[in-house]
């Protein structure tokens, strides 16, 4: 039977579909309106299923506040192309609103969403798969609950936000340090938030440097004593292509080899252990402060010093972050 315009467009509206697979699809449900929207979705949840092995490093991550709740939801795909899509981001946009409105706890709360359409929101998500062509997956989910939060989307862009949550109200200091998660993505709150096992490796690493570095600072004494270069002989490819430029004898090059084996292994079976703990408590130190939120310089003060938690006092006494949450579509 033939099938007319108005109902093309009517199902397009309806589903999100292309003209070409909305009039397909009522042609073979001979003009049932209701008959073609299942062959729409059932056909984009087919294509979905295809796309699963595919890569989304694309998507939306939209942020929203109301009624003592704030949320954020992202949703993934393929290019940048169908991230800005309107009817893309109309969906993430309902998505949140559902998740805020019933409050969700979880990224399965918010997959069983029920949507206006009646889908739920991991099917919606599958659906609208099939209308683009590319993969889709509803990815993230993060809520604070409770008062004094301010949500961020940095420049608009739906590809990173935070929340934060003060202990008081202060909008413009909570905007603020909204902004200071975005920039500089901390890992934790402070330094008891840090999980232990992030504590340890995080050590682990700052150890195993350190002790290079003082093997190496040993070797490298030697090496100058010796006449020769450090910079020309700290690996090996080094030293051949150095040798064949001329810039190394091939005695110097062996002499280098020897004294970086021998003074190496004698400089590492003598390092001071109470020396190299501290240097890298030290090292882990610095990991604090450049990682955790209170302790990690402000960037969007006067030009002072000041640490999150010392500008947070300047505007407040009492002012301190009880919260926060982040999400970028990037990996960083």
């Amino acid at each position: 039977m033939a099938v007319s315009i108005a109902d093309i467009q009517k199902l397009r509206k309806m589903t999100g579909a292309g003209l070409a697979d909305c009039k397909k699809a009522l042609t073979e449900a001979d003009g049932d309106i209701d008959k073609a929207v299942e062959l729409v979705r059932e056909r984009g949840l087919a294509i979905a299923a295809k796309r699963s092995d595919r890569e989304t490093s694309n998507g939306c991550v939209l942020v929203k506040k109301a009624d003592g709740f704030a949320a954020m939801v992202a949703v993934k795909c393929e290019t940048d192309f169908v991230a800005a899509g309107k009817d893309f981001i109309a969906m993430v946009q309902e998505i949140l609103d559902a998740a805020v409105a019933n409050k969700c706890k979880n990224l399965d709360e918010v997959k069983a969403l029920k949507l206006a359409n009646g889908d739920d929101a991991e099917t919606a998500v599958k659906q609208r798969s099939g209308v683009t062509g590319e993969k889709m997956e509803l990815d993230g989910y993060n809520f604070i609950e409770g008062e004094n939060v301010s949500v961020y989307d940095h420049m608009g862009k739906h590809t990173l936000a935070t929340m934060v949550q003060l202990n008081k109200e202060n909008e413009e200091a909570a905007h603020k340090i909204a902004m200071q998660v975005a920039a500089m993505k901390p890992v934790a709150l402070d330094e008891t938030s840090v999980p232990q096992e992030t504590k340890d490796a995080e050590l682990k690493v700052a150890i195993e440097k350190t002790k290079e570095e003082q093997v190496e600072r040993q070797v490298n004494v030697a090496l100058k004593k010796a006449g020769i270069n450090p910079a020309h002989v700290d690996s090996e490819d080094h030293i051949e292509s150095n040798t064949k430029k001329g810039w190394l004898t091939q005695e110097q090059a062996d002499q280098a080899r020897e004294i970086k084996k021998t003074v190496g292994a004698e400089a590492a079976a003598n390092l001071k252990e109470q020396m190299i703990q501290n240097i890298a408590q030290g090292r882990l130190n610095k990991f604090f402060k450049e990682n955790c939120l209170v302790d990690q310089e402000f960037q969007f003060g006067d030009g002072d010093k000041a640490s999150v938690q010392q500008w947070l006092a300047q505007q407040d006494k009492d002012l301190k972050i009880a919260d926060y949450k982040r999400f970028s579509l990037s990996a960083d």
